[in-house]
């Protein structure tokens, strides 16, 4: 049967030492004998019938026959170990590997997880902030808090609330700035991390949308928007608040936002995990939470005249 598969300790053997470009260190990784190695590639050379190494004085080289198998037997070993990890995350549903990015784990995700754990003290909460795009089986994540305009194929996803954004303020500050006009010349703080939103939802569009001419006369810009968030809190300036990440502080009365319009950028948030997975108990729990911690601040929207980026005055 010339199809016929070899032991799999065989082929591990190999693309141990295809890997290392030495069957000492081969030998090392996967727990034997430099010669139990060499007697696993010697009966995989047999079952070929033709050697996968030239075996030099002090090191061995891929024969042609070697490197026609090493890419995949090493593409093989590593789709292993993911099917594995996921196996072993169907049984463990106890953990809970969440990524989102580092401000809406900052703002969002951190001061509310703790809800969570109350309700559901037999899950353990792991977070992940990164803006990197992660691959749910080799990073061995279980839920992604994502925004942006992914089509999310093959993915399970919920839309999360829509996103705005409007000018946010210590209530002190919004004595000295009562009006959209009173923001002439006042600092304003900029979240840069909204750059590639088209079209642009930023503070230029934003008076456009209530009727002022005036260019903004910008102040500081912050790469990561929580970073902004935190300078309003401060009393550094007006920053162009997101809803996600300053919807608890306008809840709680910590900033206002006095003149009642936002923004919505056509990007959104969505939930997601691989399909298959959305049933899981932890992670339908988690979905749930998620949906119920947003319902509680709906209010603060429902205050706002939100109007569209598309529908913004061109300049």
């Amino acid at each position: 049967m010339p199809d016929r598969l070899p032991p799999l300790t065989a082929l591990r053997a190999f693309d141990a030492a295809a890997r290392h470009m030495s069957f000492a260190r081969a030998a090392d990784e996967i727990g034997v004998t430099p010669a139990a190695l060499s007697f696993q590639i010697k009966s995989l050379e047999e079952h070929l019938g033709q050697p996968l190494f030239h075996r030099l004085n002090r090191a061995v080289e891929l024969t042609e026959a070697g490197r026609a198998l090493a890419p995949g037997t090493a593409e093989g070993f590593r789709a292993l170990q993911v099917a594995w990890r996921m196996a072993r995350r169907v049984k463990n549903d106890r953990t809970l590997t969440v990524t989102a990015g580092p401000a809406f784990t900052a703002r969002w995700m951190a001061p509310r997880f703790y809800e969570f754990a109350k309700a559901h003290p037999e899950i353990e909460l792991r977070f992940s902030a990164s803006l990197r795009v992660m691959d749910f089986q080799r990073d061995e994540i279980d839920v992604a808090i994502r925004f942006g305009y992914g089509s999310d194929e093959g993915l399970y996803a919920v839309p999360l609330a829509f996103e705005w954004v409007t000018p946010v303020m210590l209530p002190e500050l919004a004595e000295r700035y009562p009006t959209p006009e009173s923001l002439i010349g006042a600092p304003l703080l900029v979240d840069d991390s909204l750059d590639f939103v088209e079209p642009p939802c930023d503070w230029a569009a934003w008076f456009r949308a209530v009727g002022l001419a005036h260019e903004p006369q910008l102040a500081t810009h912050f790469s990561q928007a929580d970073h902004a968030v935190d300078a309003a809190l401060a009393g550094a300036g007006v920053a162009l608040g997101r809803r996600a990440l300053v919807i608890k502080d306008l809840h709680e009365g910590r900033l206002v936002a006095p003149y009642g319009v936002a923004l919505k950028p056509q990007a959104h948030f969505r939930f997601l995990c691989p399909k298959g997975t959305e049933d899981r108990p932890a992670i339908a729990a988690f979905r749930d939470w998620i949906l119920s911690e947003i319902d509680k601040t709906a209010g603060v929207s429902d205050r706002l005249t939100i109007i569209p980026t598309e529908d913004v005055p061109p300049e």
